[in-house]
């Protein structure tokens, strides 16, 4: 384990805000991981564990206490074979867009869909990520995390994870810190069913068809570059936490009565807003959507501190000097300004540490 003491946090974020912690500690083993988080809990002081920090705003006076910096790297297959597919376990600290990277090369279909997204390995199970019709939900096996309540670790099945859009079991408590994730993979050269439409029309197929997962890949990198959600250092555009809101899922009567206020707000020949089925019940429809009818286009807020993206509405951004109240300023400006015109509450993506909208 290796010791940093007073760095500021932004630098480890894609955010780039945060204040200096008290005390950083590093961990690339599994065995480091668990005995660092539990020296913390035994010593009764704060405690953040800390991955990619991809969907973290972190407070500008900084964190108290420990953060542990998950640093655990390794692809393991556990098993390869036509009938049963690829079993294969990730450390939680495995950057995630890498094993991406790997299992497309390897012929492991299931996550070419969730290309480009950055972080870690062990963050994806815990807000279940998903992009252009893919979920991690839909091929993880397993994960393995270490309970801080009951002091021992616990293998949990997907069906103990309670995995629903864009939740699980593990989001919004501090008891569960995953120490790796298995994911269950069909071997093969294709895609698993394109289901964005975006995608399938860049690819030139139908939703619903397969191509070769390299093309899969390739075609959702541009995907995300276009919306400024691949990693650029250059790009102010993503310093960001990716999409700050989620889809709103509504039942059928709040979607018809946002129906009903779009048509008296925008007028009765404006386009309805986006409805989508919801597995499970309920409608979903796009928080994109009702951000930009709200009066909030891209690069709104320009030229900063902090600004939506000037390349998709959804993603709040550090335009290079912003500090994280402006960012949740500006997130919650939008917020309101979507409840105040639609009477829909948007809900943010990413965890806000000492903060809140």
């Amino acid at each position: 384990m290796r010791e940093l003491a007073g760095e500021p946090l932004a630098a480890h974020t894609t955010m780039r805000v945060g204040g200096p912690a008290e005390r950083i500690v590093v961990v690339e083993t599994t065995d480091e991981l668990v005995d660092a988080v539990r020296e913390v809990d035994d010593a009764d002081e704060p405690l953040l564990v800390l991955g990619g920090g991809s969907n973290l705003v972190l407070p500008d006076g900084g964190v108290a206490g420990t953060v542990v910096k998950v640093a655990t790297r390794g692809v393991e297959v556990d098993s390869a074979d036509q009938c049963g597919g690829a079993s294969v376990t990730v450390a939680a600290g495995e950057p995630w867009d890498p094993f991406v990277e790997l299992a497309v090369g390897q012929g492991w279909s299931g996550v070419e869909a969730l290309s480009g997204i950055p972080g870690s390995t062990g963050a994806t199970p815990v807000q279940n990520v998903g992009a252009y019709g893919q979920e991690v939900s839909q091929t993880i096996a397993r994960v393995r995390v270490w309970d801080r309540l009951e002091g021992r670790v616990r293998t949990m099945s997907s069906h103990d994870c309670r995995f629903t859009y864009r939740h699980s079991l593990f989001k919004g408590t501090d008891r569960y810190v995953v120490l790796d994730v298995m994911f269950q993979l069909v071997l093969g050269d294709l895609s698993a069913p394109v289901r964005y439409g975006d995608l399938a029309t860049q690819l030139g197929v139908e939703v619903g068809e397969r191509v070769p997962l390299a093309d899969a890949r390739a075609a959702v990198l541009a995907q995300r570059r276009r919306r400024g959600m691949v990693l650029d250092a250059a790009d102010h555009d993503t310093w960001s936490c990716g999409s700050f809101f989620t889809n709103p899922v509504l039942s059928e009567a709040e979607a018809d009565e946002l129906a009903r206020r779009v048509a008296g707000r925008l007028g009765a020949e404006a386009p309805a807003p986006p409805r989508f089925a919801e597995a499970g019940g309920g409608v979903k429809t796009s928080a994109a959507w009702l951000i930009e009818r709200a009066g909030f286009g891209k690069g709104y807020g320009m030229p900063g501190p902090a600004a939506l993206s000037t390349k998709h509405t959804l993603a709040v951004t550090n335009r290079g000097s912003a500090r994280a109240a402006d960012v949740v300023a500006l997130a919650r400006t939008v917020r309101d300004g979507v409840d105040d015109a639609f009477g829909v509450t948007l809900v943010n993506e990413p965890v806000l540490v000492g903060q809140s909208l």
